[in-house]
């Protein structure tokens, strides 16, 4: 991987801090915080917004999992735990998006590198697949817009289907804009106009019953 990190690591480990800070930097990339408990490593991510987090488990007041789950909330970033245990209840909390991989210490140098790099490819292909997603859910929100200005169109002028869509397009070319921007503007005036013609529907006196 050529790819030059920013990196932020965290242990309560002296020595481990330390061998991250020596090694790292020969792997072309740079240590931007070291940090010794949870909540500091938090701070210091909110601070230098890294490539990439290195976290032991185990650490005081916040252990590595709860720090990185944190951290993501304030923005995306691939995390590496590190651990001296490897037992079945970490594996499960480690099993959050934005986990990438999983070391046992000791770490060795020939683990480390490869590990980088692997967690750094499926976090962008993790990205890659977020963005897919939101990307098919907002033109499924986009096509019921232009569903629903499209109804209207065919309700209140009169038109069949593919009139009504021709509508749309000659709008959006008209003003410069997208179909959905016009099909939200269409929406937007019919919402304006119902309260109106409620009120007025209220005014009007109902039918007269006779008398007597």
């Amino acid at each position: 991987m050529n790819r030059h990190l920013r990196i932020a690591v965290a242990d309560d480990e002296l020595d481990m801090r330390d061998y991250l800070q020596a090694i790292l930097p020969c792997f072309g990339h740079l240590v931007v915080a070291v940090a010794s408990t949870g909540r500091e490593l938090v701070e210091k991510c909110r601070q230098e917004r890294p490539d990439l987090v290195i976290t032991d488990i185990k650490m005081p007041d916040m252990d590595g999992i709860d720090a990185a789950s944190q951290i993501c909330k304030d923005f995306p970033v691939p995390v590496i735990l590190v651990s001296a245990y490897h037992d079945h209840d970490l594996v499960e909390r480690a099993g959050e998006d934005h986990i990438m991989a999983f070391l046992v210490k000791p770490i060795k140098q020939a683990d480390l590198e490869p590990a980088i790099a692997i967690a750094i490819r499926r976090f962008e292909q993790f990205q890659a697949l977020r963005q897919e997603a939101a990307d098919l859910r907002q033109a499924l929100e986009n096509r019921k817009l232009i569903e629903r200005a499209k109804g209207l169109l065919m309700k209140h002028a009169g038109l069949d289907e593919n009139a009504a869509f021709r509508r749309l397009q000659r709008l959006a070319s008209e003003r410069n804009c997208k179909l959905v921007e016009v099909a939200a503007m269409i929406l937007t005036a019919e919402e304006a106009y119902q309260p109106v013609e409620r009120a007025r529907d209220k005014d009007r006196p109902g039918p007269r019953h006779p008398t007597g």
